[in-house]
């Protein structure tokens, strides 16, 4: 095993306070969460996930969203038959 450092990073406050209790809830620290992604990182030798800037269908998309419009509600029995018919 190779040897452990430590090192300090600065982060939202609440941001790290929510992430901690979703990792709690995962049963997983921030610092196991923290080697996770690092270890992804040496796996896939970049971000473990696409990082691209969004073309101009998904940024108009954005747009509405945060304009609140085109916006459709949908319970959640309504969403499952959708799901069921794809």
């Amino acid at each position: 095993m190779s040897a452990k450092i430590q090192t300090s990073l600065r982060l939202d406050a609440e941001k790290l306070s929510e992430a901690k209790q979703i990792l709690a809830q995962l049963g997983i620290n921030f610092s196991e969460a923290v080697n996770i992604f690092t270890s992804l990182i040496v796996a896939k030798q970049g971000l473990p996930f696409e990082v691209a800037l969004p073309n101009a269908d998904s940024k108009a998309a954005m747009l509405d969203v945060r304009a609140r419009n085109n916006l459709e509600t949908l319970t959640l029995e309504q969403l499952q038959r959708e799901i069921d018919t794809q």
